[in-house]
C-alpha cells in the first residue's frame, strides 16, 4: 500500500469529492462543495513530495520536474479510481485528487430527465456537455456512455486527460486512449479516430481549435460526438465554438454547427438544505429546426426564448430548472439567487441583507 492510500481512504469514508493534499498545510477534502480539514498534521515538503513520486512513473516524474504540474490518473484497486494533478506551488508541491467512481453511474440513479436520455438515442452529430469545473460534466457523460454501452452494438471510442470512468464491454467494444500515454494530444487522436470505424467518440474536452475541428468534422461525417467545454449556457457554448475560429470561418462554422449540434446540457451543482448532499441543476437544449435557424444566423441571444417555448420537447433554462428545484424544497432561495442569469426573477425570494452579501 502507497502512502497516500491512507489519505484517500480516510477522504472516502467522508464522502468527500476531491483531496487536497498541499505541504505546509493540513490535508483538506471537499465534502458536499465545501473543504475541511481532514486532520490537523501540516504536510512537510519530503513527505508530500515522497507521496506523490511513489506513485508517479519515471516519465510523470520527469514531466512534472520539466512543467511543474502533471496530471495522471491513479487506482486503489477495487476501491476507486482519482483524477491527480499535481503542482509546485509558493510552500513546495503538492496536489489535488478528485475521486472517480469505480462504476459510472446510470441516467437512473442520476435522475436524468428524459430529454437526456432521448440525446444519447441519436445516431450521429454533437452532444456537448458543459459547466464549470466539478459541476458533475463527466459523471453525466459517463451515464449516457454507459447507456449507450447497454443499449446498442457498436464501437465507443473515448479521448481523455487522464482516463476517469473506466467502461466495461456491455453491447459495445470500448477504446479508451489516454492523452500521454496512448496519444499526443486529443487533436491526432480525433484524427486517428475518423479511420478506426467508431460509432460513438467521447472527446474528454474540447479546449483548442484543431480539436473543435476536428470533432465538428466528425460529427458531419455520420458519428456521434460528445465532449465537454468549460461554459455556462447554451449560448456561451455556441459562441466559444464559433469564436475558436478566424472570423473569415465564423460564418461557416455556424452553418455546421446549425446542421450537426443535436444538444446542449450545461449543469451545476448546488448545495441542498433537503439532506445533506448536492444536486444537478440542468439547462437543456435541444436542437430543432428555430434553434438551427437562430444558430445559423447567429441571433444566441435568442436561444433562452426558444427554450422556454421547447419544453414540451424537454428543453429548460438554467433559471427554469432554478426555480422547479426550489419549488421541490431541494435548494435555498439565496442559493436559487445566487445561481440564476436573471437574478430579478429571484429577487423577491430573498431578504436585502442576503441579497448584499451576493
Amino acid at each position: 500500500m502507497n502512502k497516500i492510500d491512507e489519505f484517500l481512504k480516510d477522504a472516502l469514508t467522508k464522502s468527500s469529492s476531491d483531496l487536497h493534499f498541499i505541504s505546509g498545510d493540513p490535508p483538506r477534502v471537499r465534502i458536499h462543495g465545501s473543504l475541511t480539514l481532514l486532520n490537523d498534521t501540516t504536510l512537510t515538503i519530503d513527505f508530500v513530495k515522497e507521496c506523490l513520486y511513489e506513485i508517479m512513473t519515471g516519465s510523470m516524474q520527469r514531466d512534472f520536474e520539466k512543467h511543474d504540474a502533471v496530471d495522471f490518473a491513479y487506482e486503489i484497486p477495487d476501491i476507486s479510481r482519482f483524477r491527480v494533478n499535481v503542482m509546485r506551488h509558493l510552500n513546495g508541491i503538492g496536489a489535488v485528487m478528485r475521486a472517480i467512481p469505480s462504476k459510472a453511474l446510470t441516467l437512473d440513479e442520476l435522475n436524468m430527465p428524459a430529454a437526456v436520455r432521448n440525446l444519447c438515442k441519436q445516431n450521429q452529430g454533437m452532444i456537448l456537455v458543459t459547466g464549470k469545473t466539478g459541476s458533475g460534466k463527466s459523471t453525466t457523460l459517463a451515464a449516457m456512455v454507459d447507456d449507450i454501452n447497454y443499449r446498442i452494438k457498436g464501437h465507443i471510442l473515448t479521448v481523455e486527460d487522464p482516463i476517469e470512468f473506466v467502461h466495461q464491454r456491455k453491447g459495445c467494444l470500448i477504446s479508451q486512449r489516454e492523452v500521454g500515454i496512448h496519444t499526443t494530444d486529443f487533436a491526432s487522436a480525433l484524427h486517428s479516430a475518423l479511420r478506426e470505424d467508431p460509432d460513438v467518440i467521447l472527446v474528454g474536452e474540447l479546449r483548442d481549435l484543431e480539436t473543435i475541428s476536428a470533432a465538428v468534422t466528425a460529427a458531419e461525417m455520420g458519428i456521434l460526438v460528445m465532449g465537454t467545454l468549460h461554459t455556462n449556457g447554451a449560448g456561451q457554448t455556441v459562441d466559444r465554438i464559433v469564436n475558436t475560429f478566424p472570423s473569415d470561418k465564423q460564418n461557416h462554422i455556424r452553418t455546421m454547427l446549425s446542421t450537426s449540434l443535436r444538444g446542449v446540457i450545461s449543469q451545476q451543482l448546488l448545495p441542498t438544505i433537503d439532506k445533506p448532499g448536492r444536486v444537478a441543476a440542468l439547462e437543456i437544449m435541444i436542437n430543432t429546426s428555430a434553434v438551427a435557424n437562430i444558430i445559423r444566423q447567429g441571433k444566441l441571444d435568442q436561444l433562452e426564448t426558444a427554450m422556454q417555448s421547447g419544453g414540451s420537447i424537454g428543453m429548460q433554462t438554467m433559471d427554469s430548472a432554478l426555480r422547479e428545484l426550489l419549488e421541490k424544497g431541494r435548494i435555498s432561495p439565496l442559493e436559487a439567487y445566487q445561481q440564476a442569469n436573471n437574478k430579478q426573477k429571484f429577487r423577491s425570494l430573498i431578504d436585502d441583507d442576503d441579497a448584499e452579501v451576493e
